[in-house]
């Protein structure tokens, strides 16, 4: 247990030096922001049909595609997935 204690507070450590601008060891992941009208189409799938394959509402999806939200979290990873390899979470979904 204690290993697992040590690998969890060197992580928060990490994360307070990040925080604190020192230099750590810490990988930030910086996202670019997405068009998520432009992937939806390039899969050729209405918005319910997206909005159903990748556990979203449409009125979500509709407010990501108008700009009136930004997707953020997982949802910003789960979509840069599917822009780049939409086969393969089509699949692993199934």
């Amino acid at each position: 247990m204690s290993e697992y204690f040590e690998s969890i507070k060197r992580g928060l450590e990490e994360a307070i030096d990040f925080s604190k601008g020192k230099t750590s060891k810490a990988i930030v992941h910086k996202l670019k922001p997405i068009d998520v009208k432009t992937i939806r189409k390039n899969i050729n799938m209405t918005q319910d049909q997206f909005a159903s394959a990748f556990g979203m509402s449409v009125a979500t999806l509709r407010h990501w595609e108008r700009g009136d939200r930004r997707p953020s979290g997982t949802a910003m990873v789960l979509l840069n997935l599917v822009a780049k390899e939409p086969k393969m979470v089509l699949e692993a979904l199934r």
